[in-house]
């Protein structure tokens, strides 16, 4: 992919590409902001494992997303999968990467790593970049090269400091980047192809919740109406914001996508230090501020050349 926007799949007229573009910033914009809520959410299920909450994440998820579906005849998208070995793949591997995405990310909020998250996700854009240049030959400036640069220094800072580099930070990061990779290049619809990933996981699912009420230890109706109505919400928090990031990926070039994505960070962040009270160390605000330093940057840069390009 080149350095112009290829968002579109088919070019068109100039006022429909705009109004393509501005779809798909409200989608990016509304997604991001539900993930910077989400450790809201979970704090009310810390009682629930993690892996208990992915299961439950995936049924309802299936049960939302395959009404949806069904009211807007979206079944052909299945039958698509169905027939094409290659896209049926794909998905699963995207299937694969978020499940585990979710899992690092719940499993972190659970335990009180709300700030190593916010940093992956700060990290996250960046990544997208090098992935648009790796994978979608998407071309960079020398300022995105320098902004890229400052997110690793800030990865070896923190790393030096601490004595450990920040597992979590990064896992996060580069399973949504590769995640999101795979969904912008399978050619599926939104809503669909998150149908097809999550039928994937469905078996696994209804095992392990199979086995935790035949032990004894499931939570739903075992804690109350109110877990059981927050793990029915487990779809509704997963199926939203997944589809408006598909259908955001679909419309933009992936590296405006990363633009948005320090709207989720940013909240979560600031739930972290201000909510939760976690410690913010003095390596903790390096590595921030350079990471901060260079979306400024990569920011800055986009908008330039944009505004050049309308001139």
């Amino acid at each position: 992919m080149s350095a112009t926007d290829q968002g579109a799949t088919v070019p068109g007229e100039p006022g429909q590409e705009q109004r393509r573009a501005a779809v798909g910033g409200l989608c990016a914009f509304s997604a991001f902001g539900i993930w910077a809520l989400l450790p809201v959410y979970l704090k009310f299920l810390v009682h629930v494992p993690a892996a208990e909450i992915l299961a439950h994440r995936i049924l309802w998820s299936v049960v939302f997303v395959g009404v949806g579906v069904a009211l807007f005849r979206g079944g052909a998208e299945l039958m698509a999968v169905a027939r094409s070995g290659r896209l049926a793949l794909r998905l699963a591997v995207a299937a694969l990467l978020v499940s585990l995405n979710w899992i690092v990310f719940m499993t972190a909020v659970a335990e009180g790593y709300i700030l190593e998250c916010s940093l992956g996700y700060f990290i996250n854009p960046l990544v997208n970049v090098l992935l648009g240049v790796v994978f979608l030959r998407e071309r960079l400036t020398r300022v995105q090269w320098a902004a890229v640069g400052l997110a690793a220094a800030g990865i070896v800072n923190l790393a030096v400091q601490l004595g450990v580099l920040p597992w979590i930070s990064l896992t996060l990061a580069f399973l949504f980047g590769f995640y999101g990779l795979v969904r912008k290049t399978a050619p599926i619809g939104a809503a669909g192809g998150l149908l097809a990933e999550t039928l994937f996981l469905v078996p696994f699912a209804l095992a392990y919740l199979g086995y935790r009420h035949w032990i004894g230890e499931g939570a739903f109706m075992a804690h109350g109406w109110v877990t059981d109505g927050l793990l029915v919400m487990a779809g509704l928090v997963t199926a939203v914001p997944l589809i408006l990031f598909a259908a955001a990926a679909k419309r933009l070039r992936y590296a405006t996508v990363g633009f948005f994505q320090y709207i989720a960070p940013t909240g979560q962040f600031l739930l972290a230090v201000l909510v939760y009270g976690e410690t913010l160390t003095d390596a903790h605000l390096v590595t921030f501020a350079l990471i901060w330093t260079a979306l400024a940057l990569y920011s800055m840069d986009m908008f330039r050349r944009k505004g050049r390009a309308a001139a």
